[in-house]
């Protein structure tokens, strides 16, 4: 599901490699505004201590206006939350495509790419992570699924591993200890979010490989 809200007159459409990096998906370039101010005050102070009227000063409008492209601060930050979720598990199943079949490049493709994903998107990504959890029903279901998803993706590979004699997994090589691990290192990844990445005295891709060689001895990997 996108927003597919029109574009109000006179609100300038952005070219396909812009939009390919905007959020929300399908959206509008005022609709791109709105969600980039509210990631900004969102990631500051918080979704509940954020208000409509904050959000669409911002971005220069009126409370009023906001409505008409988001039907409540609820729903914006659905969207917000479902499609950065979207983007990055759509990102993540290309970097899979792309790697190497051996589960010790698919599972150092995935840490890296999701390195890359968090570090570079570092207020969405906390947002994201922190928030999702104020949706309700249907939406946090949806987005419960997504982050499933990206944990089985991490599962599977380790399974593999294990099937294949490569890795030997704490606990045992049971579905189980494959899931915990999964759910370790995705969340390893992504909380790259919460601390201050530009007081870190490495290169982004040092960084990465740090990451990959973390996760390749937490699944017992031999290192060459």
């Amino acid at each position: 599901m996108t927003v597919q809200t029109p574009s109000p007159q006179g609100d300038r459409q952005p070219s396909d490699s812009q939009a390919d990096d905007w959020l929300p998906i399908g959206g509008s370039a005022l609709q791109h505004r709105i969600v980039d101010a509210a990631v900004e005050l969102f990631y500051a102070q918080g979704f509940s201590a954020t208000t409509v009227r904050e959000i669409a000063a911002a971005c220069g409008l009126t409370g009023g206006a906001l409505y008409n492209h988001f039907s409540s601060k609820d729903h914006l930050l659905y969207v917000l939350v479902r499609d950065v979720h979207l983007r990055a598990n759509a990102q993540m199943a290309e970097a899979l495509a792309s790697a190497a079949p051996d589960p010790v490049s698919q599972l150092s493709a995935l840490v890296r790419f999701l390195v890359s994903h968090t570090a570079g998107s570092k207020k969405q990504s906390r947002v994201a992570n922190r928030e999702f959890t104020r949706l309700s029903g249907a939406h946090r279901q949806e987005v419960r699924t997504l982050r499933r998803q990206i944990r089985d993706r991490f599962g599977g590979i380790l399974q593999a591993g294990v099937e294949q004699g490569i890795f030997t997994l704490p606990g045992g090589n049971d579905p189980g200890s494959a899931a915990l691990i999964a759910s370790t290192i995705s969340v390893m990844c992504v909380h790259i979010s919460e601390w201050q990445l530009e007081n870190y005295s490495v290169g982004a891709e040092e960084f990465q490989n740090r990451y990959v060689e973390m996760a390749l001895r937490m699944v017992g990997a031999r290192l060459d």
